[in-house]
């Protein structure tokens, strides 16, 4: 059996805890049956569920689970600092206030709802309603794409690849719209591609109707924005460690070598990998595969000319 995605089964214990707590012991086949799962799941979920709590992780800090010996039944306690509201301190609850208010641009309708009657309590505390403003930047064609999604609405578009460095033309099927590190995203059904494909909105230089139509797809936003395709080439590069910065911005693989880094990444094009050798200027090095070694130079060879 496949492993149960940390997701999921997050998702899962956030609703298995309180109503473990809410009902003291439960026999685990209970558990299993209330959520839809193997015994055996039942077992890990509630054995994890011991596990979570609040720094330092100690007696006091935990959920308190107990598993009968014969493993048949459950009993669940908080420990007192869990049952009592948190105190928070006026970073802390500004830094919840600015989550929180940005997680109202990220709802499809804007509406408030629970959130925003949250917010303005959490506002009214700290003693300024307008004290954060939170400002997640909005390409112009969100509002389109979003449409497009809940109506099942089929999309011909003109995207910008920073990879490839090119535009191309794509009939696109929008399934769900979602934000990663402040940029907006859409997962689709490409045509052209004949696979599942990630777009950033800002871009979609173009976007007009097919006129066509889909049954709308109710998906999870990914829970990575990079997803190379079966047509990505492995590189390897090596960088000085004053270009950490490299690891933190993009989705690569790394490790150290003395005062070095070694970056290993899957790319499309060489486009997006010569801007950045450009960037790391000539103490950056491509070391796999062998045809792009010199890949830095020619373009920076390129730059030169131009200018002359």
């Amino acid at each position: 059996m496949p492993p149960v995605p940390a997701g999921e089964q997050v998702r899962r214990l956030l609703v298995m805890i309180p109503w473990l707590v809410s009902r003291r012991r439960v026999p685990l086949v209970e558990v299993a049956r209330a959520f839809g799962i193997t015994v055996d799941q039942a077992e890990k979920d509630v054995l994890l569920a011991g596990m979570i709590g609040v720094p330092p992780y100690t007696g006091g800090f935990l959920l308190e689970v107990i598993l009968d010996d014969d493993g048949a039944a459950v009993e669940a306690f908080p420990q007192p600092y869990l049952t009592r509201p948190p105190r928070l301190t006026a970073a802390q609850g500004f830094a919840l206030l600015a989550s929180a208010q940005g997680l109202l641009d990220y709802r499809p309708d804007r509406s408030g709802g629970p959130l925003g009657s949250a917010i303005e309590k959490l506002a009214r505390v700290l003693g300024d309603a307008d004290v954060v403003d939170v400002d997640l930047q909005s390409p112009p064609l969100l509002d389109q794409v979003r449409r497009a999604v809940d109506a099942g609405a089929q999309l011909s578009i003109t995207y910008y690849s920073a990879t490839r460095d090119e535009e191309t033309e794509r009939v696109v099927e929008p399934h769900v719209v979602f934000q990663r590190h402040g940029r907006w995203y859409v997962e689709a059904w490409c045509h052209r591609a004949g696979d599942k494909r990630r777009f950033r909105i800002d871009r979609i230089r173009a976007l007009t109707s097919t006129g066509e139509t889909f049954a709308p797809v109710r998906s999870e936003p990914p829970a990575d924005v990079w997803e190379p395709g079966p047509d990505a080439q492995r590189i390897v590069l090596d960088i000085p460690a004053s270009a950490r910065w490299v690891v933190e911005a993009y989705p690569v693989q790394w490790e150290a070598h003395g005062d070095r880094l070694r970056i290993t990444h899957n790319v499309i094009g060489t486009a997006w990998l010569e801007r950045l050798l450009l960037k790391l200027g000539p103490d950056a090095h491509v070391l796999e595969p062998d045809s792009l070694r010199t890949l830095g130079r020619d373009a920076a060879r390129r730059l030169l000319e131009a200018y002359a």
